[in-house]
């Protein structure tokens, strides 16, 4: 399934979903947990909602479509040099998928914490601002990672073509 897209590794192609949502998401929900008195927050809601589940989703595609690949790459011989350069990346992946799961999780908990709702189940104040510095530590990771996994990704594909 996750193979080829019309004779091209499907790899290639679902890479950029991932590359797109993560630092979306991380962006979104930073944005959501640090404008919190601001009448922002409200309009950012549902696309933190939406990042936080379609993120990791793009990351876990990536993951599974770059182990296809590299099933392939092995069967075709590829040599040590290129095979150790993609399971470095695919180190990265696989922490970029767990680093994007933990992020939309806590920010689906932080969106509901602070709906309206929430506030009527009397959940404390502090909850919010851990949450969201929880958030803003995650966001922060999962763009280092996104970094690390494209520049070993490029380095694996790119180094010494140009």
């Amino acid at each position: 399934m996750f193979r080829e897209v019309m004779g091209l590794p499907a790899h290639a192609l679902l890479v950029h979903a991932a590359v797109v949502f993560v630092p979306l998401l991380a962006l979104v929900s930073t944005g959501y947990a640090v404008l919190a008195r601001s009448r922002f927050r409200s309009r950012l809601d549902w696309a933190a909602g939406v990042l936080a589940v379609a993120a990791p989703v793009a990351a876990f595609f990536a993951v599974q479509s770059g182990e296809e690949l590299q099933e392939v790459l092995v069967a075709k011989n590829y040599g040590p040099e290129i095979l150790q350069k993609v399971e470095e990346h695919q180190g990265y992946g696989e922490l970029t998928l767990w680093w994007s799961l933990a992020l939309g999780v806590v920010t689906l908990v932080l969106l509901v914490v602070t709906s309206p709702r929430a506030r009527t189940r009397s959940v404390p104040g502090w909850l919010g601002l851990l949450l969201g510095a929880v958030v803003v530590v995650l966001a922060a990771l999962n763009v280092w990672y996104v970094y690390l996994t494209g520049d070993t990704g490029a380095e694996a594909v790119w180094q010494g073509v140009i």
